[in-house]
């Protein structure tokens, strides 16, 4: 696939990723596939889809809604990165606008591997304690 086909389907699981559709986007990925937030500790990392599915719900699902401030896109050959922010809502009140850079590699048309760089403190700093606690349990 070229880079443009590439850049492409990662706007198109963006938009799958922000309408939630779980379903969805757990097509992008295979079983090899994987799937970490940078600043989680270097083994915590989601393999396959059920998995890379199961750890977006865990921090997603309880927040009551989230917006995409889409910034830029690059692609080269198999890799495309994204900088963008995401602002979360929670239904407690809080806030906040976390800072992405969102790197994915492809191999024919899935996602092989999915890295996103992001400030921990920035969140950890916002979150209400009952969401980081929910996190803690893990999507395991």
């Amino acid at each position: 696939m070229t880079a443009t086909e590439n850049k492409e389907l990662v706007r198109t699981f963006w938009s799958a990723l922000y309408e939630r559709d779980w379903d969805r986007i757990g097509q992008f990925f295979t079983p090899d596939s994987e799937y970490t937030d940078v600043p989680s500790p270097p083994d915590d990392v989601a393999k396959g889809p059920l998995q890379i599915v199961a750890r977006l719900r865990l921090g997603l699902e309880p927040i009551s809604r989230y917006e995409h401030d889409h910034r830029l896109t690059v692609a080269e050959g198999d890799i495309v990165v994204t900088e963008h922010s995401e602002t979360w809502h929670w239904h407690s009140g809080e806030s906040v606008t976390l800072p992405f850079v969102s790197v994915h590699e492809f191999h024919r048309g899935d996602i092989i591997r999915w890295w996103d760089y992001w400030d921990l403190q920035t969140l950890m700093n916002a979150a209400p304690d009952w969401w980081i606690e929910h996190v803690a349990q893990g999507y395991k």
